[in-house]
């Protein structure tokens, strides 16, 4: 049983994560686009405060904003559910219904995955940023403790709307336009929470994206540390425990839901 052998569930979470990798590998042209968005924000982003010196200093948080609330939602929660439509459509899931691999498994082995992703993601991002004219103030170690659990999150939630509204490749985009362009908005990856109507600044509290980018901005643009981030911090982790369990248990669903078919 893989609940009492820790190493056969390690080596199923390796096995998960190298078939993903090469099943986004073979599909570069995908990566690409993933990539090609934050990006872009970068670049725009860095044109526009080069051109205008009042708004310097907010380079910084702008690279922060765009690595949180968009390079790893595309590449982790937009990869996620891109990946759960692709497994379903090529019969995937069912040929492990008849394995012992156990959900956890398959959830880390995304996870790893998207890790491995988000690493890259950071560091063309930060090269870009760096590049411009951005910097990074904060500890690293906090730093990629928010990005640690920023990917757990958006991996847990890819996989609930992988399930409930992405059966399909075409419906991917549908499905990340629909509920992810309100959680980007919210979440003060294009407009500082300030300058927003007090209603969606109430609405805005409860969008786990604003978290995500007011942490990692504290961190990485004002040099910020545990105690000034306590609210955030709690947040988050509460958040990610949150996800990891609805993830998992979509993945059971979707399961199920296969068996029945």
């Amino acid at each position: 049983m893989v609940d009492g052998n820790p190493s056969l569930l390690l080596e199923q979470i390796l096995a998960v994560s190298h078939r993903l990798l090469l099943q986004q590998w073979r599909q570069i042209r995908g990566l690409i686009f993933w990539a090609v968005f934050p990006v872009l924000m970068m670049l725009l982003f860095g044109l526009v405060y080069s051109h205008n010196a009042s708004m310097r200093a907010g380079l910084d948080a702008a690279a922060a904003g765009i690595l949180m609330g968009a390079a790893l939602f595309f590449s982790c929660l937009g990869g996620t559910v891109a990946m759960i439509a692709a497994e379903r459509e090529r019969g995937t899931l069912r040929r492990l219904l008849a394995s012992p691999l156990k959900p956890a498994a398959y959830f880390l082995g995304m996870v790893l995955a998207q890790l491995q992703l988000a690493l890259i993601q950071v560091v063309v991002l930060y090269a870009i940023a760096w590049f411009i004219g951005a910097r990074y103030h904060g500890s690293l170690w906090l730093g990629g403790f928010i990005v640690l659990l920023s990917v757990f999150s958006y991996v847990g939630m890819g996989f609930f709307l992988g399930v409930r509204f992405a059966s399909r490749s075409e419906e991917v985009v549908v499905a990340l336009s629909a509920i992810g362009v309100p959680l980007l908005v919210l979440g003060g990856t294009f407009f500082p929470l300030e300058i927003m109507p007090s209603v969606m600044q109430t609405i805005a509290q409860f969008d786990p994206m604003l978290h995500m980018n007011q942490a990692f901005k504290g961190v990485a643009a004002y040099g910020m540390g545990v105690e000034d981030l306590q609210f955030e911090l709690i947040f988050l982790v509460v958040f990610c425990g949150l996800s990891i369990a609805l993830g998992i248990s979509s993945y059971q669903h979707l399961l199920v839901m296969e068996l029945q078919e």
